[in-house]
Formats: structure tokens, C-alpha cells, sequence
């Protein structure tokens, strides 16, 4: 993070979470702390392999990191 108040070092996790709360959590409330975490892991697995991103032409995300680093090599 940089300088305080400098709302663009946390967009993407903002983006993330706001994804998360309305596209995969529960409406009810979770009954116990590991149900959560369980929950969070299937979710960035499915935010990361599976879910298309449109920021990058409908690539998944983790394709995008590998296209990237290919390009550096």
C-alpha cells in the first residue's frame, strides 16, 4: 500500500470482495468459522480457473498471469 488515502492500491481486492459477496456468498449467515474459510477457498479457486474476467477479454485470470509471464520469458 502507498500513501494514505489513495484509493487505487486497493481496487483489486475491493473488486474481489464485492464479486464474492454478491455473485457466491450465502444469504444466510455461516454456522461455523471453518464452513466460512471452506467456503472462501471454493471461491477463489472458482474466481481464479473457472469465472471469465472481462477486464481481459473474457480470459480466465489465471490464463492471463501465464500469457504474461510466457511474454516475459
Amino acid at each position: 500500500m502507498s500513501r494514505q488515502g489513495n484509493c487505487w492500491d486497493n481496487a483489486p481486492m475491493e473488486r474481489w470482495f464485492r464479486s464474492f459477496k454478491y455473485e457466491w456468498m450465502q444469504e444466510s449467515d455461516y454456522i461455523t468459522l471453518g464452513q466460512a474459510m471452506d467456503d472462501v477457498r471454493v471461491y477463489v479457486m472458482y474466481y481464479n480457473f473457472v469465472r471469465p474476467h472481462r477486464y481481459n477479454q473474457g480470459l480466465l485470470a489465471i490464463l492471463t498471469k501465464t500469457t504474461y509471464r510466457e511474454l516475459l520469458n
